[in-house]
């Protein structure tokens, strides 16, 4: 069989969604060869970008690499380039820099901020639309607060210091959100007081977020209220200047910087591959999401429309509406390749989720479900998380999670801070060598003299490993035996010493173990994996050694993280196993106290976890660059 190539332009939430999926599929079909082609060497998680523009977040934190993305599927090659044109007679899609056969293809190229002509727009506002604008966005900010913060003059330090977003859908409720979280921060960096630095958005429409319920629309308009910012209804720009912008009744409005979210239309580039377009752009397509003009193009995503209710607005350009739109094109690709039926587009939208700032969000799931406030913010973050799980992605949820909780400054995570990192560490670099020390202090006993787990004694209390009592002699002389032991460590402890709960010792009292026998299911796994002395002796030697490295590695600062993880399951193990008690349980958040980057701190981690970090990250995801040409 001929090979088969099927090309995916745009690397966008479709087109990374559709490529995953096409490559896993055909992941044992030689035959088929998927070829992804972007302008740029990252995808861009285009619905966090307001999170960057107001400096929540590292600026990379949207950038995901397709190199991570793609480095383990052999079937898909990527490209940096910009398509300039598809060749419907030879099946071919051309670019700046090369030209690649096609048998089907998929076009994703997504939308664009739409401005819909507004004088000045271009000159002198902002739209969140690429990473390039959210980061100049970002920089202007900075800028005109911190000019604004020296200006002397009224009506100029009135114009600095307003910000203005025009439009209340998702884009410019989340922008205006996340600007007032940086408010407090921005005016202590430039020594003024918060309250000089404004919001105000400004609806042309008589009501907001008119995507959202409405009592759950009041809801989000009273919080935005309560953090004064300044919604304005029925109020259309009708120019932007340098200083401030022209509104619908003829009056002015003072502002340096004007946020243009009031509309998006297709990519303008959908215009040049002659493909008939419909509203706002976009490319129109049948129910099974081909291009009217060609069924060998499939197009997806915001650039795709696909009139489904027959109102002339098409599918919603949302994530949701990228990934059915994906989703039905894949199958199709698929269908046509292995000549069954296409299935056509349907539109399952579960709910719409908008945040306001970091620690506020409203929700509405399946119509049903109407949440706000924390509930509502940590139902986004898992929907935005879902999707890494969707593009089996381990790497890039990971890091999401980190910039997310566990990152961010200034308390500007939905825990409002608690579970956030940004202090010195050194302070627990004491717990961590105490703890390396307790391993190799106890494990003393067990390398030498008679207590010494190296020979070949058992020393593991398990019943079903110990021998058959064969006679009343035998028991006698194991009493005489432990009698003489305890002669010879000292004197018995009193009679009256007690069982006691405790978290440390209590003179009198008998430490109080944490199980005092094995839970049944925990006794059946210990018995099937250690079912007899010679395993049990091996097990013996091992455990040793496995606690003699790990007292060394905490001592040094190596592999901190894996050695504490694994002194807690050891820990929970030996209560388990009716060996542990209750005034040595502080090791288990000993443990994960260490687990914070001591070893960095003052240790070998300094040196050795960046190097495995480049070397290993090199050997699994492959060279990043900042240009693809795997042709």
């Amino acid at each position: 069989m001929a090979q088969k190539n099927i090309v995916i332009i745009g690397a966008g939430f479709a087109g990374i969604y559709a490529t995953k999926k096409l490559a896993k599929y055909y992941k044992k079909n030689p035959d088929y060869q998927i070829t992804l082609i972007d302008k740029h060497s990252y995808f861009t998680y285009l619905t966090e970008l307001h999170e960057v523009a107001a400096n929540r977040v590292p600026e990379d934190h949207v950038q995901h690499d397709l190199q991570h993305l793609f480095c383990r599927r052999k079937n898909v090659k990527l490209v940096t380039d910009t398509v300039t044109r598809i060749d419907q007679a030879n099946k071919t899609v051309i670019t700046e820099h090369g030209r690649y056969a096609y048998d089907q293809v998929m076009l994703g190229i997504g939308s664009e901020p739409n401005d819909f002509g507004t004088p000045g727009v271009a000159e002198h506002g902002f739209t969140l639309g690429s990473w390039e604008q959210a980061v100049e966005l970002k920089q202007h900010i900075i800028d005109v607060v911190r000019r604004g913060a020296i200006e002397h003059d009224p009506e100029k330090r009135r114009a600095l210091l307003n910000i203005v977003v025009v439009g209340s859908g998702f884009t410019g409720t989340e922008t205006i959100g996340e600007l007032r979280d940086w408010r407090d921060e921005l005016a202590a960096d430039n020594k003024i007081d918060p309250e000089e630095i404004q919001f105000t958005m400004m609806e042309m429409a008589p009501t907001i977020m008119n995507m959202l319920d409405r009592n759950d629309a009041a809801k989000a308009e009273r919080y935005m209220a309560k953090q004064k910012i300044d919604v304005r209804k029925n109020t259309g720009v009708t120019g932007v200047h340098e200083m401030h912008v022209d509104l619908n009744d003829g009056s002015t409005f003072p502002t340096a910087t004007l946020i243009w979210t009031a509309g998006v239309k297709a990519s303008s580039q959908a215009a040049q591959f002659g493909l008939t377009t419909g509203k706002a752009g976009r490319i129109v397509t049948n129910e099974f999401m081909q291009s009217v003009d060609d069924d060998k193009i499939y197009v997806v995503g915001d650039v795709a429309f696909f009139d489904e209710t027959d109102d002339g607005r098409g599918q919603p350009q949302i994530v949701q509406g990228a990934e059915a739109s994906a989703a039905t094109a894949l199958k199709n690709i698929i269908a046509t390749e292995e000549g069954k039926a296409k299935v056509p587009y349907k539109g399952s939208y579960s709910g719409f989720m908008v945040s306001i700032g970091s620690r506020y969000a409203v929700a509405n799931l399946m119509n049903f479900f109407h949440l706000s406030g924390f509930f509502a913010t940590l139902v986004k973050h898992l929907v935005n998380m879902l999707y890494f799980v969707q593009i089996y992605s381990g790497y890039d949820l990971f890091h999401y999670s980190m910039n997310e909780f566990f990152r961010t400054k200034n308390d500007r995570n939905l825990m409002r801070g608690h579970i956030s990192r940004y202090g010195n560490v050194l302070w627990t670099v004491p717990a961590r060598i105490f703890l390396g020390a307790m391993w190799l202090v106890d494990c003393w006993d067990k390398v030498q003299g008679e207590g010494s787990w190296f020979t070949n004694k058992l020393r593991l209390p398990f019943d079903w490993l110990q021998p058959a009592v064969t006679s009343g002699a035998s028991k006698a002389a194991d009493a005489t035996s432990a009698a003489s032991g305890a002669a010879a460590g000292g004197a018995a402890e009193p009679a009256t010493a007690k069982v006691t709960f405790g978290l440390s010792y209590l003179f009198g009292h008998d430490p109080m173990p944490v199980f005092d026998k094995m839970p049944h299911w925990f006794y059946s796994i210990t018995k099937v994996l250690i079912p007899n002395q010679e395993v049990a002796f091996f097990m013996q030697k091992t455990m040793t050694m496995i606690e003699i490295l790990i007292g060394l590695a905490l001592i040094a600062g190596l592999f901190t993280w894996l050695t504490s993880a694994v002194t807690v399951a050891m820990v929970i193990t030996f209560c388990l196993s009716g060996m542990f008690y209750w005034v040595n349980i502080w090791i288990i958040p000993m443990a994960l106290a260490c687990m914070n980057g001591s070893g960095r701190a003052f240790g070998l981690d300094k040196w050795v976890v960046p190097y495995l970090q480049k070397h290993l990250g090199h050997w699994r995801y492959g060279q990043q660059r900042a240009l693809y040409k795997n042709q």
